[in-house]
């Protein structure tokens, strides 16, 4: 890379279950190492990750180095928090930053007054989004969850219901015909599912 720059890359998800092939896809395009990508898979409320306290650690130590995010909601999603981690990295790690969606956000092309001024200007204002979309998803969620409890509807995992099979084995089991492993297994029921119906029925008879 220019000046030959020491270039790492962070990418961050959500959850364990979003797929961040995206994100390396783009660090790899840019020409990034493996071993100089760092992922976490945690909100991005706050700083408090285990791989972006490495990186940051490894800046600190490599100064001049260049920090390639995918876009700024990666980085996080706290507006002030956002802003004051720029800050750090820039001054306290004295690390370049490029955000690959966005072009004027590339501390390396301005050094100047006006460009500083501008590109502080657009992280404020992707900053801003960032969070408010947060704040979005969370209500959207919450409204979700309200909406449900209205309509009676059952969060979580489906409740277990008595069923002709479940009766079928639970017969033979009672009768001596069967071990309860063996109608467990042939009413396809875990070991507490099947007790916690066994209790239900024999509490109504």
């Amino acid at each position: 890379m220019e000046n030959k720059q020491k270039v790492y890359g962070y990418i961050r998800v959500s959850s364990k279950d979003q797929n961040e092939s995206r994100q390396l896809q783009s660090m790899l395009d840019f020409g990034i190492p493996k071993e100089r990508i760092f992922l976490d898979k945690q909100s991005g409320k706050d700083f408090n990750r285990v791989e972006y306290q490495t990186l940051k650690r490894m800046l600190k130590d490599s100064p001049n180095s260049l920090l390639v995010i995918h876009s700024i909601d990666r980085l996080g999603r706290n507006y002030i928090e956002i802003k004051k981690e720029w800050q750090e990295l820039t001054t306290e790690c004295k690390a370049d930053i490029k955000v690959l969606d966005m072009e004027l956000l590339d501390t390396r092309l301005h050094k100047d007054l006006l460009g500083t001024f501008v590109a502080d200007l657009v992280l404020q204002i992707l900053s801003y989004n960032a969070e408010n979309e947060r704040n979005n998803i969370k209500k959207r969620q919450a409204e979700g969850i309200a909406i449900a409890k209205a309509q009676n509807k059952h969060l979580g995992r489906p409740k277990a219901e008595i069923t002709e099979a479940f009766m079928t084995e639970y017969s033979k089991w009672k009768n001596g015909k069967q071990t309860a492993t063996q109608a467990m297994a042939n009413a396809n029921m875990k070991r507490n599912t099947f007790y916690k119906l066994v209790k239900q029925v024999e509490t109504t008879v």
